[in-house]
């Protein structure tokens, strides 16, 4: 059968996503647990923050562009060469942070750097030609750079605070991508999952400003997170921010859903985006010992979800298969979940030993993307089964 695995942006950096989900988490808690040593300059806590937001969910922002953006413009997709280069660049920079004790930190750091303003330079000309209202997302890509750069910087002065506060912005800003493209997607797919009896689509109330105001408030969030990361004002402004994302999750009928994993999964990552930045209102302004995690909560909840659900759906829709998960793809959504409960909440709630409760999560979490790797690497390596290039 013909290897179809630069055909189309979604398929590699798809894969490219899971794998680097299925394999990051067992190296962190070898490292972590065990003590295996990784010949890196970094401390590993920071490695393994880095190598999740920049390795991870960078690989899964770059399979959403690189199919969206020609659905978006009505351009060709993105096939062949360039998605050759784009990958070995992404793979490059994991194999040179894995190793950064043997290269100079200019060469690491160059490498690491390269890679979202490559896609930004893959998917601007169509954007940019036809003036399309997700422009704006080139910008994002480069504050994420922005923040990836001060991140090595801030390392290479030993300084993992400002390491730390930077990373926590980075995702900030993906938290902020996931309200805008989220806001549009979770209606949108929720309405046409939901047919009537006729074959109508489920039509969803809108509150007039909701929207507005979720994104707003992520911005907030993100700006305090830069200049009073710690404040009551960036506690205060988590919990409104949640309640108004809590607000806007409302609209879309999520009980509904229930019947349809490829939907609910959707919900229920964004279900996370509330529940984790009212655990931040809570760390931040009473330091309950529940809301410790709250950062987990928004990473393993909300990111981690959304892209798992994202990945599966597009891998299905654009390899002309039927939106339905298999029932493997519905329990890696369950496993999922319990890794981020464990994570999250266990802590706090358990008599088990902390160590004990890391290890459980992170096989949860492993688990969940082994299945989605089992059931999806079949179907990003072959050829559509309807025949249609891509």
């Amino acid at each position: 059968m013909q290897c179809r695995i630069f055909a189309s942006g979604f398929r590699a950096t798809f894969f490219a996503a899971g794998v680097a989900a299925a394999a990051l988490i067992p190296l962190w808690v070898a490292v972590w647990a065990f003590g295996v040593s990784l010949e890196i300059r970094w401390p590993p806590t920071m490695w393994h923050a880095h190598e999740m937001l920049f390795g991870f969910v960078a690989a899964a922002i770059a399979g959403f562009l690189l199919t969206a953006v020609p659905s978006w413009t009505g351009r060709r997709g993105f096939a062949g060469a360039p998605l050759i280069a784009l990958l070995t660049l992404w793979l490059c920079a994991r194999l040179l942070i894995a190793t950064s004790a043997w290269w100079p930190t200019p060469l690491v750091a160059t490498v690491d750097l390269s890679f979202l303003p490559a896609l930004a330079i893959l998917i601007a000309p169509a954007l940019l030609r036809n003036r399309n209202r997700n422009t704006p997302l080139l910008l994002v890509l480069l504050t994420l750079t922005l923040c990836n750069g001060l991140f090595h910087w801030a390392l290479s002065k030993q300084d993992p605070v400002t390491a730390t506060r930077v990373l926590t912005v980075a995702i900030d800003i993906v938290l902020i991508l996931v309200t805008v493209i989220g806001g549009r997607i979770l209606p949108a797919f929720t309405s046409s999952g939901l047919r009537q009896g006729n074959g109508t689509f489920v039509r969803l109330h809108s509150w007039r400003g909701v929207d507005a105001a979720a994104i707003a408030a992520m911005v907030g969030i993100a700006i305090l997170d830069v200049v009073s990361p710690e404040g009551a004002g960036a506690g205060v402004l988590a919990l409104a921010g949640a309640l108004i994302q809590l607000v806007r999750l409302l609209q879309w009928r999520t009980t509904q859903t229930l019947r349809h994993p490829i939907i609910w999964v959707l919900h229920l990552a964004y279900a996370w985006l509330p529940l984790g930045l009212a655990l931040k209102g809570a760390a931040l302004l009473w330091g309950f010992a529940f809301s410790a995690f709250w950062l987990h909560a928004l990473t393993v909840g909300t990111l981690a979800t959304m892209i798992l659900g994202v990945m599966s759906r597009a891998a299905l829709g654009h390899t002309g298969r039927p939106l339905i998960v298999a029932p493997l793809t519905a329990t890696a959504y369950g496993l999922l979940l319990l890794a981020g409960l464990v994570r999250v909440f266990a802590v706090a709630f358990s008599t088990i030993d902390y160590a004990k409760l890391i290890l459980l999560s992170a096989l949860l979490w492993t688990a969940a993307f082994a299945l989605y790797l089992y059931v999806y690497a079949p179907v990003l390596w072959s050829p559509r089964i309807d025949g249609k290039p891509g």
